[in-house]
């Protein structure tokens, strides 16, 4: 059956059902849930309390340095020592100069589908500046000695940061760290020891807010070199040193905790936990500066905070083509005003940037199925000689202009812009609670109604049915016709945006289609005509000479 199939067939067939089986695969084995905390056990912000969780029992990772247990209990076991609210977080401090919990306040960032409320810190894990010394006996004591502050309670505004002193003494040395904290998210972090002895400190586990839907999240190193690493949560081996780092991030689909400014000398590791998830961390020193991020990765946040900070936002193959789509939808919601029609703008600009080459595909199909039942008879014709009946084809494709390439080649070129896009609405946190119009109140979320993804499946359902096909069999003409109805199913879930964009780009390409198939037929027309008018001079110069040698 595949041998009476053209490589375009092959091709559009094989695209589907990759597409199909990766959007299946995810869906029926998604990601193994991360054990959450109740939604009041996040809320609640409990008052310090005079004493510290015991110290735990060390227990090796599978790789590298020993990680005490005390990295992997929940956020409430060790109590809170300070607690900042500003108008879009509030950011709680535990007695072990961790940062315990950052809720963000904003309703639209709440997943209510799912009861999660917008927490950047994990219960169990590593926390963000969370300090592990080498030495055994040091590190011990550090876990159970409790950090005093200067700051119990504030509250931070767009003009006034907030400034907290941690200091925790240990019979071998003091550490003292001071925090900076910033409404925007970000915070500077300045780290002094009385003496110089080695530590780490930690960039905490990813954030597990966002729905995951087939986008990757792990641990992120954006070195000088403009070099961009990515550890994939459950695919990480060993451990890996770096140095001239920009930035590290720990993220997810929409959010991610950053660290920044860190020295080009600075030593950063990255290895996997026990459950082979990247665990990020520096080697500290007696003086120790950077700044930190927590929160969504929105792009105008990001550069206004610090340019170099919008290299945490990944789009992973397609980074090269994604970044500047985002450019432009960003710059085209600054007209619009809306996220919605910035979407369709977008399509729109780049149906006209690929309208020759979709023009010229969509012509050779056309050509394609206009001499498929010569082609057929050909390769009837030569059936027993395979050499003579390719030779007699191609002299038909190029007697009549047609290429069998001409429609695959032209779609192999779209796929990377195609994808892009894809990646860009599939990961922009900005389109999160962004309306569009009547029922559609937030892009990042799947219709409610349904109405969107059946309009989608219902124009590629009208498209495919004017776009000209040759297939041979019946079957493959079936199975390809369902392909409407299997996109539309897995389409129900996918964010609004992404089924908003792939319903007007089937739109385009119905109207692109009607003037590909009046064109096609004006061109056979005048090819029928001229061919006529060449009979018509031909009988009438036989005729003329017919009518000379009477004479004679």
């Amino acid at each position: 059956m595949l041998e009476k199939m053209s490589p375009n067939q092959r091709l559009i067939i094989a695209l589907a059902l990759s597409f199909v089986f990766f959007i299946a695969y995810t869906t029926v084995f998604p990601p193994p849930p991360v054990e959450e905390e109740s939604k009041v056990e996040k809320v609640a912000l409990k008052e310090a309390d005079s004493q510290v969780a015991p110290t735990e029992t060390k227990a090796k990772a599978n790789v590298g340095h020993e990680i005490n247990s005390l990295e992997k209990v929940s956020a409430t076991s060790s109590n809170t020592l300070v607690t900042l609210t500003s108008d879009k977080f509030t950011l709680t401090i535990d007695t072990l100069g961790r940062i315990s919990s950052n809720i963000l306040s904003d309703e639209k960032y709440f997943n209510s589908a799912s009861d999660k409320i917008a927490q950047m810190i994990t219960p169990n894990g590593a926390k963000p500046l969370q300090i592990r010394f080498a030495d055994d006996i040091v590190n011990n004591t550090s876990q159970s000695t409790p950090y005093t502050t200067t700051v119990e309670q504030a509250v931070i505004t767009e003009t006034k940061p907030v400034k907290v002193v941690l200091t925790q003494t240990l019979p071998e040395v003091t550490i003292e760290k001071t925090l900076t904290f910033f409404n925007d998210g970000h915070y500077d972090v300045a780290i002094k020891l009385s003496n110089d002895k080695r530590y780490f400190v930690y960039l905490g586990q990813r954030p597990n807010v966002s729905d995951q839907m087939m986008t990757v999240m792990g641990n992120m190193i954006y070195a000088g070199d403009g070099l961009t690493t990515i550890y994939e949560d459950g695919d990480v081996e060993g451990r890996t040193t770096f140095n001239d780092v920009h930035l590290l991030s720990a993220f997810d689909q929409y959010y991610a905790n950053i660290f920044y400014n860190v020295n080009p000398d600075v030593n950063i590791l990255v290895e996997r936990d026990r459950d082979n998830n990247p665990i990020t961390y520096m080697d500290g020193s007696k003086n120790f500066n950077f700044s930190a991020y927590s929160g969504p990765k929105n792009y105008v946040t990001l550069k206004t905070i610090d340019p170099v900070l919008v290299n945490a936002i990944e789009y992973g193959w397609f980074t090269f083509a994604a970044k500047p789509l985002f450019a432009v939808l960003l710059w085209l919601n600054g007209i619009f005003g809306n996220w919605g029609w910035a979407i369709i703008a977008l399509t729109i600009i780049v149906r006209i940037l690929l309208y020759p080459l979709t023009y010229k595909g969509m012509l050779s199909m056309a050509k394609l199925k206009d001499i498929a039942p010569k082609v057929k008879e050909v390769q009837a014709k030569y059936k027993g000689d395979p050499q003579r009946m390719n030779v007699a084809v191609m002299d038909m494709y190029k007697k009549h202009g047609a290429n069998p390439l001409g429609g695959c080649l032209p779609l192999l070129l779209q796929i990377p812009v195609f994808f892009a896009i894809y990646r860009v609405l599939l990961n922009a946190v900005e389109l999160q609670g962004a309306p569009w119009i009547f029922w559609i109140t937030d892009l990042a979320k799947m219709d409610p109604t349904y109405i969107l993804p059946i309009f989608m499946g219902a124009t590629m359902y009208y498209q495919q049915k004017i776009t000209p096909n040759n297939f041979t069999d019946p079957l493959q003409e079936k199975v390809f016709k369902f392909l409407p109805v299997i996109f539309t199913f897995f389409f129900i879930t996918f964010p609004a945006g992404l089924v908003l964009y792939w319903a007007v780009n089937n739109i385009l390409s119905i109207a692109q289609q009607f003037m590909v198939n009046k064109a096609f037929d004006k061109m056979k027309k005048d090819r029928h005509e001229q061919h006529l008018a060449e009979k018509h001079h031909g009988k009438d110069k036989e005729d003329s000479k017919d009518k000379e040698n009477g004479k004679n």
